[in-house]
């Protein structure tokens, strides 16, 4: 295995935002290379924090670079999805913060036998978590074409998702694309070339075959609602989007956390009995810096939205 390498995304603003206890219990739901999860362990003393990651190739080099501190963490091979079901197993009631970066980490992207880029040639593959049954192959390879029509244009808002489709099918029928070499081949044949001047033509389409494969916006609203329940009063989550319709589930959960009341407006009064949760951190999502990106043009998308729950 490579050293397991993650840029970590808005780390001191993410960290910040969680205002963290040095006798909290905090939840980093995607561990990846350990860079906020670091940050916030070092400000630990009697507190506690868990990683969850659903790769275990991040949980082995998470134990490992958080070694300096495996008296106050906990790490746990698991979707964050399961958040509710993981602290409940650790006899948890309440935490103080949680934090989950939406984003494929570096060494998923850079690591080829993954198959998550377009930049390196290797089995056509995707999967966050390598036990999990759906590939990037059996998308490409046994979905019709408007399945593919669907997720190529929702999850990567590709403007050529119709042709690109229509190519894939078209040459799956020769034989069976088996390389991100080859759907690469497939995807600048059906896109103009004009188009390929300035972005790389694979982007969009890699992007949202990674999206399907480890069905990132399906359980994404659900995985929400189940950290907000595991926050104890005052406590606060940060959550860092990478995508569109990722930020805008994070925007409708937050939103339907504060508002409370869901009656009719011509009510007199309240008969639906939901009260606030949340209330926002920050009006409008944070951004990274220009610093930043100079370093790291992969945080050029990137969102942070937080909220802390009432009480």
């Amino acid at each position: 295995m490579g050293e397991f390498k993650h840029y970590s995304v808005m780390l001191h603003e993410t960290v910040d935002m969680l205002s963290v206890r040095e006798d909290g219990i905090y939840v980093d739901c995607t561990l990846g290379g350990g860079g906020h999860s670091s940050e916030i362990a070092k400000k630990l003393k009697s507190g506690r924090l868990i990683c969850i990651d659903r790769d275990a190739d991040a949980i082995e080099a998470g134990k490992k670079r958080l070694a300096e501190y495996a008296d106050r963490v906990t790490f746990v091979n698991d979707n964050f999805k399961n958040i509710k079901y993981i602290l409940e197993d650790l006899n948890i009631d309440g935490v103080d913060g949680i934090t989950a970066d939406l984003g494929v980490s570096s060494y998923q992207l850079d690591t080829a036998e993954r198959g998550f880029s377009y930049h390196y040639d290797a089995p056509l593959d995707m999967r966050m978590n390598r036990s999990d049954a759906l590939t990037a192959r059996k998308v490409v390879n046994e979905y019709t074409e408007k399945e593919l029509f669907r997720v190529i244009s929702e999850y990567g808002e590709e403007k050529f998702a119709s042709r690109i489709a229509r190519a894939i099918v078209q040459r799956r029928e020769e034989k069976e694309i088996e390389t991100t070499f080859e759907l690469v081949d497939v995807i600048k044949s059906a896109v103009p070339k004009a188009s390929q001047i300035d972005k790389h033509p694979a982007r969009r389409t890699f992007q949202a075959i990674r999206i399907e494969v480890n069905d990132e916006i399906g359980m994404l609203k659900g995985a929400i609602e189940a950290m907000i329940d595991s926050l104890a009063p005052k406590g606060r989550i940060a959550i860092i989007t990478f995508h569109s319709l990722e930020d805008r589930a994070v925007k409708e959960v937050f939103q339907s956390k504060i508002k409370g009341c869901v009656c009719p407006p011509n009510f007199p009064v309240c008969v639906c009995g939901f009260k606030p949760e949340l209330e926002l951190l920050n009006k409008k999502p944070v951004t990274a810096d220009t610093g930043e990106l100079d370093e790291n043009n992969r945080s050029r998308s990137a969102k942070l939205r937080g909220a802390q729950r009432l009480g």
